[in-house]
């Protein structure tokens, strides 16, 4: 039985058994489907299947059966991460079937992609002539391993999909395909490779059309810190540039870090019928402690989606509209001068708050959350007015894995206005109109609910108002 404690409650979960990366993010017939990587056995990473949940408002979730299994000679090893398209009112997953092929499972596999089709969303078929993009598609001077992660979009009359990889030499790089009817497939080039600073393999690639620029999007795995960016295991980052179909070339014009905190990888965005470019990530990261591994019998889980905004040649990431119709008991304050701490009246463990800061002279100030002055649990938000920057500390959150992070972030006419999501185990931290968002997964006791302001000199509060999330 899955134990109740940490579980989320307006995020994503597996049922029971492990998730991580999002897939097959599509909205179809006024719903939003969500696969993902699952082993529904045990919470702990095994042979992929595709678990699948449906949505009407991305934040309630209805658990349908698993997708797809690892049952064919090409998907043995499990059915990897991928995408979906509608195709004359099918569902078609494109994903990546992985094949152990020696004694180590870590450096002895291959992998090549595949189809899978469905008439009613929910019962899926694959393709008798799977894999559609195999080994001997695989261009030389690129890992002859590391082939995975489809995202497939019809772009002028054809269908296209990028795909993760590198050069065996330190690089990650990503693959582009093209084909008229998702069976045939042709290689056109590598779209975008890394100059040996953005990490040595490219995973779960995403490229798409927003506002009048194209985006790449994708997660490099160790790439080095860049001063207080990158600063994970494996990081999420975006490019604005201008894509090529015909050439098969991504020209690119900015990046930058999707999410600033600890636990967001595997990014997957679609669009929707109101024309939003709606994103979710996998909200836990690898080689990272999961305290539900033990004894709760679930781990993993999807963040908050979030709305891709073009600002310029830059991307805001702004929380969906629809957690707003989940808004209850608000509570309240205004113009609160204050230095030092001051205990805010109301507690939670899963809520929304919003709050807006006058920095004045103060050198430092911000929030705990999720505290408990008892046993000094805490989860801290501070921000260093002279630097500019904000942080989110853990170190004290819980059971979990602890550390802080830190984002540049200025200041709006002498102003801070954050937007905070709490579900149990998780936070999530909006700063501005979304040109910053951390993320974490932390583990505090139930007990560990109360709100603290501090300041180091005097700080007004403008405005904070929380909504309890049902």
């Amino acid at each position: 039985m899955v134990k109740p404690d940490y579980r989320l409650t307006y995020h994503l979960t597996p049922e029971y058994g492990w998730m991580n990366d999002p897939n097959g993010f599509v909205h179809i017939n006024g719903e939003y489907h969500l696969f993902y990587q699952h082993y529904p056995y045990k919470p702990v990473w095994g042979p992929m299947h595709w678990g699948h949940a449906v949505s009407r408002d991305l934040i309630h979730w209805e658990y349908l059966p698993i997708a797809l299994a690892p049952d064919e000679e090409f998907d043995a090893g499990g059915c990897f991460s991928g995408s979906a398209i509608v195709v004359d009112g099918e569902l078609v997953l494109m994903y990546t079937g992985h094949v152990v092929t020696g004694p180590d499972n870590t450096m002895d596999y291959k992998q090549a992609q595949g189809l899978a089709y469905s008439k009613d969303g929910q019962t899926f078929k694959k393709y008798v002539n799977n894999p559609v993009i195999g080994y001997d598609l695989i261009p030389s001077g690129v890992s002859q391993r590391d082939f995975r992660d489809p995202k497939v979009f019809h772009h002028d009359g054809q269908y296209y999909v990028v795909l993760g990889s590198n050069d065996t030499q330190g690089n990650g790089l990503i693959l582009l395909y093209r084909s008229d009817d998702l069976k045939q497939w042709t290689f056109v080039n590598i779209l975008a490779k890394s100059d040996g600073t953005f990490g040595d393999n490219w995973e779960c690639p995403d490229l798409f059309h927003l506002g009048d620029k194209d985006v790449l999007m994708f997660s490099p795995q160790r790439m080095p810190a860049q001063g207080n960016e990158y600063t994970n295991l494996h990081s999420t980052m975006y490019m604005v540039g201008k894509f090529d179909s015909k050439a098969g070339t991504f020209t690119t014009e900015r990046f930058a870090q999707v999410d600033h905190g600890f636990d967001f990888y595997a990014p997957q965005s679609t669009i929707d019928s109101k024309g939003r470019r709606i994103v979710i990530g996998w909200m836990d990261m690898w080689e990272s402690d999961m305290p539900t591994q033990d004894g709760h019998h679930w781990a993993g889980a999807m963040s908050l989606p979030r709305e891709m905004v073009l600002d310029g040649d830059r991307i805001l990431f702004r929380p969906i509209e629809e957690i707003e119709a989940s808004r209850c008991n608000v509570f309240e304050i205004t113009d609160v001068a204050f230095s030092g701490k001051q205990t805010v009246d109301t507690i939670g463990d899963c809520y929304e708050l919003e709050v807006e800061f006058e920095a004045g002279q103060t050198k430092t100030f911000g929030l705990k959350l999720r505290v408990n002055e008892a046993t000094g649990q805490e989860t801290v938000l501070t921000y260093q007015t002279a630097e500019g920057l904000l942080s989110l500390d853990r170190n004290h959150s819980g059971i979990g894995p602890g550390g802080e992070r830190k984002a540049a972030v200025p200041l709006m006419d002498g102003k801070l206005a954050l937007r905070i999501f709490v579900d149990k185990s998780s936070i999530e931290v909006f700063a501005g109109n979304g040109e910053t968002v951390m993320t974490a997964r932390i583990y505090p006791d139930q007990e560990s609910r109360g709100i603290i302001l501090f300041s180091e000199g005097k700080n007004r509060v403008v405005s904070l108002r929380k909504w309890d999330i049902q």
